[in-house]
């Protein structure tokens, strides 16, 4: 919440969503729409990392000022900050968000609670964090044309359409492969984590349509333009990260269960 206040308070500064832009067509752009001010978002802003802020000094505290614990503090700050300028402009938005939802926040969290780190869990972090990004690859490839335009450098714009929806199908089918070497290698899930599999139909249809060119205007009945990507790349992720999570409790629960059993 908090990038995504900050994201839309710096692109609307930048004079990026303007013009009918492809942000303010899929979304409630508060600012370009009028339903508040800039010192209204400034505001929600300051109220949304005041909470974030907060989190951070009991991590803190709680780990006893642990160094690994202040460096991804720090990270989380920086990445914070820089996204929306000048990450998101040098085709290094969509690897930030990568990192930040899978490796950094899963392993993070890990080390927090057990003061331990460990780089299966690091791995553990990539699939979630692969679907999550394949939705903002997706969304960056519908609106490559408007960013071409006003220089917003994101990696559809650098790569080209084809290569981008290439590089996204690669991206949705990496996240079952690495769950599935988890299971089967390292064995570091339980095979209860093939519960994601119920959200391969999804993939499947988001591969189906990342492997043909988008279209140049909507199809004839379709409801939701400009989004199109974008659309089934959220939909696959909504499932995937819903199975994933509810995958990893039930194997922990597999694991704890016999051990206070016996």
């Amino acid at each position: 919440g908090t990038t995504n206040l900050l994201n839309d308070l710096t692109d609307y500064r930048r004079g990026i969503d303007s013009n009918n832009y492809f942000r303010t067509q899929y979304g409630v752009h508060p600012l370009v729409q009028g339903f508040w001010d800039k010192r209204t978002q400034i505001r929600w802003f300051l109220v949304s990392a005041v909470l974030g802020i907060a989190s951070a000094v009991y991590a803190l505290f709680y780990t006893s000022f642990d160094p690994i614990v202040i460096a991804l503090i720090a990270y989380g700050a920086l990445m914070l900050f820089f996204y929306t300028y000048p990450l998101k402009y040098f085709a290094l938005g969509e690897l930030t968000i990568f990192v930040i939802w899978g490796p950094v926040i899963i392993a993070g969290l890990y080390y927090v609670l057990v003061r331990q780190w460990s780089w299966e869990v690091v791995i553990a972090g990539i699939p979630f964090g692969l679907s999550t990004a394949s939705i903002n690859v997706g969304k960056h490839i519908d609106k490559s044309g408007e960013d071409r335009k006003k220089h917003v450098t994101t990696l559809p714009v650098l790569l080209g359409q084809a290569a981008s929806r290439y590089l996204n199908i690669a991206v949705i089918a990496l996240a079952y492969l690495v769950t599935l070497y988890l299971i089967f290698v390292p064995r570091f899930f339980t095979p209860i984590m093939l519960i994601v599999l119920i959200a391969a139909p999804k993939a499947w249809k988001a591969i189906a349509l990342l492997a043909k060119p988008r279209p140049e205007k909507a199809p004839a009945g379709y409801p939701i333009w400009p989004r199109w990507f974008s659309t089934v790349s959220f939909m696959h992720n909504r499932t995937f990260g819903n199975l994933f999570v509810l995958g990893i409790i039930l194997g922990t629960l597999l694991r704890i269960i016999p051990a206070t059993s016996g």
